[in-house]
């Protein structure tokens, strides 16, 4: 199975997109995990860059909107058709809302499903607090009404949502790795997204259990078959990064910690 590390264009949008292609190539990066351009003379330019440097694209939907659940599922559509112009490898979905009903939920996933059967594109649900699927549990009982539901893993919302390490719900998270078709590579702590920086010692024991669940998930991938499978490292940007409360600067380069994510990952499976 060839693992492909892409890099997430969140937190150098002020680069040109060019330059970042550029940057991330020398890196070592196999690929970019992005929104698209809405303004279609920026996504005509954004796509002939992907085509000119050859590469593979994971679309990141995030925008959809609506007052209702007719509105927002059209809205949610829109979204996804602007990501098919770019030919993805994927396309990654921040879906619903957290305070959509059950039912409303599962329009939104069988929307995706419908979209996905037509255009021969797979569309698939981001674990991301504020959108369905944002707690384990929420996602187990959205698994059980939907067998084939597949998830983007980010687990450090999950660790953030319930306070722990996901050691009172192995069943759920055994679920979810069955069912993930792509990661994003984020170390969370029980009180956070995202810890200040996975390569200090006070961080390691939280670097761990993630890595672990990565490589669980690439085994399960190599099982099932899958020729390739992508993994974006992700940590981001303030205020997801942890700041200094008197300079307000970063404590740690945001670029540095994704291509440290990408070196441990690829050290692993070697």
């Amino acid at each position: 199975m060839k693992v492909l590390i892409l890099a997430p264009q969140w937190g150098s949008e002020s680069l040109p997109f060019e330059d970042f292609i550029i940057k991330i190539k020398e890196a070592g990066f196999d690929g970019i995990d992005t929104w698209v351009p809405e303004q279609p003379a920026e996504r005509k330019k954004f796509n002939h860059l992907l085509a000119q440097y050859k590469m593979p694209v994971v679309c990141h939907q995030h925008q959809a909107k609506g007052n209702n659940i007719k509105e927002f599922c059209r809205s949610f559509e829109y979204y996804l058709s602007l990501c098919l112009e770019s030919e993805p490898v994927l396309i990654n979905s921040h879906s619903g809302r957290d305070y959509f009903s059950i039912d409303d939920q599962l329009r939104v996933i069988d929307t995706a499903s419908e979209f996905a059967a037509a255009h021969g594109v797979q569309v698939i649900h981001e674990t991301h607090r504020g959108r369905l699927g944002y707690s384990p549990y929420n996602a187990g009982e959205l698994f059980k009404l939907r067998p084939e539901m597949k998830i983007t893993a980010d687990f450090s919302h999950w660790v953030c949502v319930t306070e722990s390490y996901l050691s009172h719900s192995p069943t759920i998270v055994e679920e979810a790795i069955n069912r993930t078709a792509h990661i994003h590579a984020r170390v969370g702590h029980t009180q956070g997204p995202q810890v200040p920086d996975p390569r200090v010692e006070e961080w390691q024991h939280a670097t761990n259990i993630f890595l672990s669940w990565w490589l669980r998930i690439l085994e399960v991938k190599k099982i099932q078959g899958a020729a390739t499978f992508t993994i974006t490292p992700e940590f981001g940007p303030p205020p997801y990064m942890f700041t200094d409360p008197l300079t307000g600067q970063p404590v740690a380069d945001q670029f540095e910690l994704n291509c440290f994510i990408k070196d441990l990952i690829v050290k692993s499976i070697q």
